[in-house]
């Protein structure tokens, strides 16, 4: 029984009844020596307590896309084959134009809370030796004749931890509140990409390369990357690309961008943070060396020392104490063509939910299309 589905959800509502029930029509009917009456009444009390919290688990996942499945739950699915040192540029000596093509088999997305259009796919990262599924979302003008020979940009969204591929379609609603807002002309037509990030049992991977561990850059930047291209009619320089997230993924996608200017042009990042340390199960946080180096201040800081300020945009949200600061501080580093817009949002938005993420999406899309450009 899938954990997103609705039989699972309305078995747990049935069995929640059901441990209302027994207690009110069955408390004063149990017979036997007193200790068993007494077991006997903490057992229903208990299977309550259980249905209540599994009702409250549900809910809270379905609305908020954390896990996916039984195994991201308990921790009993493998997403990573292997993970060699792939050095600086996430390559291991391998350069893209020499990759063959990888042609993907793509079918309808299995879950219908993400809207409609939403394909998935299972992907084997040839680089980084990660797999997993992958959901790409095409604009209304990609089977329109009139754009049969254009290229479009793309954004690759990242979920926050613990976090979905599903999110931005399922929680966010991305798909069906940019659809009609591309098909008027109001925001340019880009594809939406969204891989797995929950790749370890219990870890985030801050988006890094940990040899011997996971490969988790390498799988967003140059595998993901590199299918869709092979696959869709996307642009395949930096100017086309981009990346946006929320929380988890807001450090991700500051940090991605920053780090590979080779390989995208831009970035949103909601409620994000720039110390990998401030998610307690962040790998990168844990280890000193990548807690720096993966630190979008100290990429910017090292790319400024040395004469290459990168070619990126940035577009940082957040409340006080929930990612603005972190977007000053980055955007006092910006020197040109380095350039970093600062959003802050009211105390009273919503916090840090999905509810506050969601009413951004229009508006950081109309940023992103000021950003990347569509590749004719």
């Amino acid at each position: 029984m899938s954990l997103t589905g609705t039989p699972f959800f309305l078995t747990s509502i049935a069995l929640l009844i059901v441990a209302v029930v027994l207690p009110l029509g069955l408390w004063g009917r149990i017979a036997g020596p007193r200790p068993v009456r007494t077991v006997v009444r903490l057992l229903m009390l208990l299977f309550a307590q259980v249905t209540a919290i599994t009702v409250v688990f549900v809910l809270v996942n379905n609305a908020n896309n954390l896990y996916d499945t039984w195994g991201d739950l308990l921790g009993t699915d493998s997403h990573v084959q292997a993970a060699q040192d792939l050095g600086p540029d996430g390559m291991g000596g391998r350069k893209i134009k020499d990759e063959p093509k990888q042609i993907q088999h793509f079918r309808p997305a299995d879950d219908p809370r993400m809207g409609p259009g939403v394909r998935m796919t299972d992907l084997q990262g040839r680089i980084s030796g990660i797999s997993g599924e992958v959901y790409v979302w095409l604009p209304p003008q990609y089977d329109d004749p009139a754009y049969r020979h254009t290229k479009f940009p793309v954004v690759e969204l990242l979920p926050g931890y613990p976090g979905s591929a599903k999110a931005w379609f399922g929680s966010l609603h991305a798909g069906e509140q940019l659809r009609p807002l591309m098909q008027r002309g109001e925001i340019k037509p880009f594809i939406l990409v969204s891989a797995r990030t929950n790749l370890l049992t219990g870890a985030d991977t801050g988006c890094v390369n940990i040899p011997g561990k996971v490969n988790a850059d390498s799988w967003l930047t140059v595998d993901v990357r590199k299918m869709v291209i092979d696959n869709f009619r996307a642009g395949d320089k930096p100017d086309s690309w981009a990346l946006a997230g929320y929380s988890a993924g807001a450090h991700c996608a500051a940090k991605l961008a920053l780090s590979h200017p080779d390989r995208y042009r831009a970035a949103v990042a909601m409620s994000g943070y720039n110390d990998p340390a401030l998610e307690p199960d962040s790998l990168a946080g844990k280890d000193p060396k990548l807690r720096v180096e993966s630190n979008p201040m100290h990429i910017l800081k090292a790319a400024n020392a040395a004469g290459r300020p990168p070619r990126t945009a940035l577009y940082v949200s957040g409340a006080a104490g929930d990612g603005y600061q972190a977007g000053i501080g980055l955007q006092q580093l910006a020197k040109r063509p380095t350039a970093v817009t600062v959003q802050q949002i009211p105390a009273n938005a919503g916090g840090h939910t999905t509810a506050v993420w969601r009413n951004q999406v229009p508006e950081i899309f109309r940023w992103l299309g000021r950003q990347v450009r569509v590749a004719p």
